[in-house]
Formats: structure tokens, sequence, C-alpha cells
């Protein structure tokens, strides 16, 4: 379970390039819960998701996994239980290494290191069960240079990687953003694939509606740094595009109604 109380981040503080990023944001996931976060550019979903990652510290507030409170832990102490994948297709891997190395390092992750054989042949009859259920001819492929792939493959891989151990969370931050519509559609059969068969309990940033409504258990709604909507259960399920589209609407109506009065005020005092 993942636990996120009031947690507050500003970037540039004191600065005329002051920008209040999270104003407070709290939420629980359950245990193989599945939250679609939602939010137009600025709304804080994609800084959300990197303070659970752990690429920076919140100024307040606590993240726990698990019953385990990693607020101050750094990256790389998180990555042996939370799994992530990124939007460019060219993160998470090391490009001139091949499939089966790849793989190996996300098999080691979080785990000590020694001296030895890297890749042992059953390891890479493992690694192509692995890949097999991708669907994207790659068994034959194990010792081609993860780089050489296209973008939809490596992407692919990228997802079979993060969740290879079965992380306590796994983290998916517009991981279809930079692939074509086909692609794109393939990667999030996979995604949904995955963490049904193997339960992850994961928090997923996108920009598509339509991703949102059709995935998942659960939609956090962002807004200037905040948790605007929490739409789980039936009501979720119920939700549509349409529905989702007029909330935004109502959002940006109630900023600018709020900042025809802020100008109104600020005039009236000058």
């Amino acid at each position: 379970m993942l636990s996120v109380t009031n947690l507050q981040k500003t970037f540039n503080a004191g600065t005329v390039n002051e920008v209040q990023a999270l104003r407070g944001v709290s939420f629980t996931l359950e245990d193989g819960g599945f939250t679609c976060v939602l939010g137009t550019n600025g709304s804080g979903k994609s800084t959300l998701l990197n303070a659970v990652a752990g690429a920076f510290f919140p100024d307040k507030g606590t993240i726990v996994l698990d019953g385990v409170d990693m607020t101050l832990w750094p990256e790389y102490k998180r990555a042996r239980y939370v799994g992530r994948v990124f939007q460019n297709p060219l993160s998470g891997t090391a490009p001139d290494m091949s499939i089966a190395e790849n793989l190996s390092l996300a098999l080691k992750r979080g785990k000590p290191r020694g001296l030895g054989r890297g890749i042992s042949g059953k390891l890479k009859e493992e690694f192509c069960r692995m890949v097999k259920p991708l669907n994207m001819d790659l068994e034959d492929r194990l010792d081609s240079p993860i780089g050489k792939l296209s973008g939809g493959q490596r992407q692919a891989l990228t997802l079979l990687m993060a969740s290879a151990l079965k992380p306590k969370l796994l983290l998916l931050d517009e991981h279809t953003a930079a692939l074509d519509p086909g692609t794109a559609a393939k990667v999030i059969d996979l995604t949904q694939m995955i963490v049904t068969r193997d339960r992850l309990t994961t928090l997923m940033v996108t920009h598509s509606m339509q991703q949102a409504v059709n995935m998942g258990d659960r939609i956090l709604m962002m807004h200037q740094g905040r948790v605007a909507y929490d739409f789980k259960g039936e009501y979720k399920q119920r939700l549509k595009v349409n529905d989702l589209l007029a909330l935004f609407e109502e959002l940006r109506r109630k900023d600018a109604i709020d900042l025809s009065v802020a100008t109104l005020l600020t005039n009236k005092y000058v």
C-alpha cells in the first residue's frame, strides 16, 4: 500500500521563477490498485511521480510504502521496491548493451552485486520465456543491442524490466506518449496484461483521457498542484471521456473567474 500525505514541493522558492508544483497532495493506493493520474501541463502530475520515485525530496509531507517511510530515501534505494517506465523509450535502458544484458541488470536491481558469469545458458532460456509474451519476435534477438530496436519494442522491454521483480509499486510516466497510435495500443495492452497478471500496485500518469477511462480502477485529476477530483469504484467505471472534458472545462472556467477577481481587487487598491 502506498500512502502519500500532505506532499508539498516548491521549485525556485523566493525567486521570480517560483513554482508551487505540489500543494498538499494526499491519497492512499491499496495493494493491487491501478490508478491513472490526469492533468494539464503544469498540474503537478509528473512532479508527483518524481516525488514518489525519489527524484527529489519534498519540502513537506510523507511517502510511505508498505508501512515503511521512504520520504527521504534516495532514488537508488527505492529501486528495489519501485519500478518505473519513462515517457522516452530511450530512458531506462543501456542502449549499447544487449537485450539479455539489460534484462540481467533488471533482475539484479537493488540486490548485492558480486563477481561471476553474467548470463548463463539457463538464464537466456528464462529471458526467452520472459520476452515471448511480448509477441515481438525478440526471442531470437537476445544478443542484439537494445538501442537498435524500435521505440515500441524498447518501451515494451522497459516495461518488462520494470516489472520483472514484481515491485511493490509500478510507476508509468506517460509511457506511450512518444509512440505512434498503433504501437501505443500494443504497449497499453501489454501494460494491462502485466499489471493484471501480477496484481501490481500501479500509478500511471497519462495525457490520454481515453486511457484513463479504459484502464485501472481509479482516476486522480490534478490541477495546480492539488488533487481536484478523485474517482473510484462504480463512479469511475461509469465515467466517459466527455465527462472528463467537462470537468477540465469547469476547472479552466474557475481559474478565469479567480483571475478576474484578483485583477479587480488589485486595480481597486493600486
